[in-house]
Parts: structure tokens; C-alpha cells; sequence
């Protein structure tokens, strides 16, 4: 979001994450153990901290290239998602590197990577509180600032419905249970799954990028940067920076993304990350990011991502051809697109 928000593109992501990914397996599987005792917990910490710094420095580097020698952005990153492709290749050639640690694969989810019932109605009654408290912060800023104000009771219907969904959402998942062999090597009975823990890393990365974007200064750089570069410029912004900043932030949050990835599927593979460009466009887009810049949020993206994965699931679970699946992204993108236009061109007017 924010790399588009900036008038900006990044169509390295997927390659990013298939290097980034094959580098963090190829720590815990080939190099490491051989400094370190095999199943020492500091592997799969080393592992993570070395994938995420690399994604940072990768990002940052594409950044550089983008902003201190002005080639545009579409250019570099189309070159990175050449590079880093082959670059995960080589790094293995071609090979599966598998398996990962124990304590790894529990950011991928799956039957072992959830918190159970007890935690995720804690979660979700902590949720129920940042929401409620939430509202009535933004209620007592807009006092202070002198900003118009929603009725009372349009807060209150925000504040139970939102409640409601997250407290339905917990139940609908504590319904679900673990399989009877994985439930008795945890002492027996009915074990409910509950929140998995890549939906609690993906939660927290959307609430700090939240307040990233909103909270602090480098955030409404950003903004004003994809609103105005040249007025942004003369007002102090250091635009070079910010743009530096802004993709390595990316390569950083790729790290995250490969490390969910390659622990759900405890192996690594060249492969791994095709398309995810496209689709990481594509929810920031349905969920609110102008192309042309300065407009976007972290949450809209967020639905945007649960809009197109639903969508392919619910298709799937239909039977709807993998073709005709990508046939209706395709087209819901484009009316996304054809809506945000519509849209600022009235506003405009």
C-alpha cells in the first residue's frame, strides 16, 4: 500500500519472496547445523532475523536505484523480479530444501500453529476492547480538533457490529477441532483449533503498519509524497529517504510473508511466490489504493486480500475451473480500478 500510495510499483514481491524464503531454509537445513547443535532453538531465530535483514537490504537497494538515480520503479523492480527468481534458483539449483525447524513451522499454521480456544477468547475479547476503546478515542479527537461528529448511535451500531463479528468469528473457528490423532498426543478429547497463528501474525502486522502509516511521521511523508512529490519536496519532505525507507519496509514485511510461507509448507522451493506480485496488487487495489497515488489504507488492502482469496476458495469449492478463477480476478480487478477512476474524475470535477 504504502509503495503505491508513494506513486510507485513493486513487481519484485513474489521473486523477493522465493530468494528471501529459499535463504532462511537453506540456513536451517544446510548451514547452520553445521555451527550449531541440530534442534537448538537459536536456528530458526537466526534463520527468521538474517531473512528479514536481507529483505530489508533488498528492498532498500531497489529503493536506492529508484530514488537516487531516478529509474523508474516499474523498470527496477521487473529487473528485481528477473534477478531475485533466478537468484533462488541458483541458491539451491532447483532443489527442495527441506525440512524446517519444529519451532519454525509453527508460523505456517496448520494442525500444531494455532492457539487453541482458551488464548483465542482472550484475543478476541481484547479485540472487543481496542475497539471500544478505539471509538471512543476518535470520538474524543474530533471533540478536541472541532471536527464533525457522528450521531452516538452510529458509534454504537459500529461498536456492536464490529464486537459481533469478532466474537463470531472466534466461536465459528472454536468449532473446528483438532484431528483424534493430533488431539491425543495433547492429552485426548476435543482440542478446538482456534486462531491459527499466521491470522494473529498478520492481525499484529496490520495493526502496527496501521499506526505506522497514520501515527508517525514517515507515514504522512508518504502520503504527501504520492499526493504532491514536488510540493512535498519543497516543504522539507526528504522524498529520497522516504522512498528508500518505503521499500525497505516492503522487503521486510516480503521477509514476514516468506517466512509464513515456507513454514506452512516446511520446505522451500524455487518456485515459490509465483504471481504473488499480481496479487498483492490487486488486493491493494480492491481495497481502496489508487494507482495514481496519495490514497490507500492498511485495513482496505487487508479486505481487498479476503475479498480475492474468498472469492478463489468459494470458486474452488464450487468447482469453477482454475481458468475461469483467474478470469474473475482478472475482471474484478478491473472494475476496481475502472471505479477508483470513476470515482476521483467526480471528485475532481
Amino acid at each position: 500500500v504504502l509503495v503505491i500510495v508513494s506513486r510507485n510499483i513493486d513487481l519484485s514481491v513474489g521473486s523477493m519472496l522465493a530468494v528471501l524464503g529459499m535463504a532462511m531454509a537453506m540456513l536451517q537445513a544446510e548451514i547452520l547445523p553445521d555451527y550449531l547443535d541440530f534442534g537448538s532453538p537459536w536456528i530458526w531465530i537466526i534463520s527468521l532475523a538474517a531473512g528479514i535483514l536481507m529483505g530489508a537490504v533488498l528492498g532498500a537497494f531497489q529503493g536506492a536505484v529508484i530514488a537516487y538515480v531516478g529509474v523508474p520503479s516499474f523498470i527496477v523492480t521487473l529487473g528485481g523480479l528477473l534477478v531475485w527468481r533466478g537468484l533462488a534458483w541458483m541458491m539451491a539449483s532447483g532443489r527442495t530444501i527441506a525440512p524446517m525447524d519444529s519451532t519454525f513451522q509453527l508460523l505456517g499454521g496448520g494442525a500444531r500453529g494455532n492457539i487453541g480456544a482458551t488464548w483465542s477468547w482472550v484475543v478476541g475479547l481484547l479485540a472487543c476492547v481496542g475497539i471500544v476503546f478505539l471509538l471512543i478515542n476518535s470520538r474524543r479527537q474530533r471533540i478536541r480538533f472541532g471536527f464533525h461528529l457522528r450521531p452516538r448511535w452510529a458509534d454504537y451500531t459500529i461498536g456492536a457490529v464490529s464486537i459481533a463479528i469478532v466474537l463470531g468469528a472466534i466461536a465459528y473457528l472454536n468449532s473446528y477441532y483438532l484431528p483424534v490423532r493430533l488431539a491425543e498426543q495433547r492429552g485426548g478429547g476435543q482440542i478446538s483449533f482456534g486462531l491459527a497463528n499466521p491470522v494473529l501474525i498478520a492481525v499484529g502486522v496490520v495493526l502496527i503498519m496501521t499506526f505506522v502509516a497514520t501515527r508517525l511521521r514517515f507515514g504522512r511523508y508518504v502520503y504527501a509524497i504520492g499526493g504532491n512529490p514536488e510540493a512535498a519536496e519543497l516543504g522539507g519532505i526528504k522524498t529520497r529517504v522516504t522512498i528508500v525507507k518505503t521499500f525497505a519496509l516492503m522487503g521486510v514485511l516480503v521477509g514476514i510473508g516468506a517466512a509464513v510461507q515456507v513454514a506452512r509448507l516446511n520446505a522451500a522451493v524455487s518456485g515459490l511466490g509465483q504471481l504473488t506480485e499480481l496479487y498483492v496488487i490487486a488486493a491493494a487495489v480492491i481495497g481502496g489504493t489508487s494507482l495514481s497515488g496519495g490514497v490507500g489504507t492498511i485495513p482496505g488492502a487487508m479486505l481487498g486480500a479476503l475479498v480475492m482469496q474468498s472469492l478463489q476458495s468459494g470458486m474452488a469449492l464450487v468447482g469453477v475451473e482454475t481458468a475461469a478463477q483467474d478470469i474473475a480476478v482478472g475482471v474484478v480487478l478491473v472494475v476496481a480500478v475502472a471505479l477508483d477512476t470513476v470515482y476521483r474524475r467526480k471528485a475532481s470535477a
